[in-house]
């Protein structure tokens, strides 16, 4: 089971920078996207219904901002387009597809870096989301959620962690709400069951020489049940051809879908 998790930052303009024509040669049976900005509506061009997918979009109300999705080659059992959060869910911050012992999940969180009222919006959704997540580790069903949850976990996933201790996305209380998901509740980061090494981000700032200079965060992740991180046997941050500020996070697992 090969699944990409990417943060687009606009689909229309990651399509126009390539990233469909390299999709195609990935053989994924799952992606998840982020950040796609556009309405269902602008997306009927066949481009974003790639041969040989079922394609999910869950918008955002307001034009141009948020929204995710997920494409798969088999058809899900069930598709949820949102979380049940009315706040979050006109976000488009949420879409889960069901198979029959597995659940793949596409997540943009918050980011709180934009102003002090959307980092506390951004708290709001973890303390929500925390009693789900450990909901899901009740269920006789495996979860892999992906996506963009702007939060370094630790140092090793941020170049200058000493001066951005005080900045949303690797503030102590959002690296130790992730601490507790995986110590406490017992997911996974799947990245991390193979690989240990420093330097590998996923997403570099626009200003300054951050993607010359690889100064970068981790922050794109593929968090899993137990069953399914012990699966994990590849993982690559692709890097070769820029579709966004953030990088596609392929892994593969010896897991089968159905």
């Amino acid at each position: 089971m090969r699944i990409i998790t990417v943060n687009t930052n606009g689909i229309r303009a990651a399509a126009r920078k390539g990233f469909f024509d390299w999709l195609k040669k990935q053989k994924a049976d799952v992606v998840c996207i982020q950040e796609t900005k556009a309405q269902v509506h602008q997306l009927e061009d066949e481009v974003f219904h790639p041969a040989g997918y079922h394609c999910y979009y869950h918008d955002a109300e307001k034009k141009g901002y948020s929204g995710v999705a997920i494409y798969c080659r088999q058809k899900p059992k069930k598709v949820h387009m949102g979380i049940g959060m009315h706040d979050v869910d006109q976000e488009g911050r949420y879409i889960e597809v069901e198979f029959a012992k597995i659940s793949v999940i596409s997540l943009y969180m918050h980011s709180g870096s934009s102003s002090e009222e959307r980092q506390a919006l951004k708290f709001d959704f973890m303390d929500r989301f925390m009693p789900l997540l450990h909901k899901m580790r009740r269920k006789r069903r495996e979860f892999v959620i992906c996506g963009d949850w702007n939060i370094a976990h630790k140092q090793i996933d941020i170049k200058n962690w000493r001066s951005n201790q005080k900045n949303s996305g690797f503030l102590p209380e959002e690296r130790d709400w992730l601490t507790k998901l995986f110590d406490e509740v017992g997911f996974v980061d799947a990245f991390r069951e193979v690989n240990q090494k420093p330097h590998e981000y996923t997403w570099w700032s626009n200003r300054g020489q951050a993607w010359a200079n690889n100064t970068g965060w981790r922050i794109d992740y593929q968090i899993v049940t137990p069953k399914v991180g012990a699966t994990v046997n590849r993982t690559h941050i692709y890097k070769d051809e820029r579709f966004s500020d953030h990088a596609p996070l392929i892994i593969d697992y010896d897991f089968e879908l159905e």
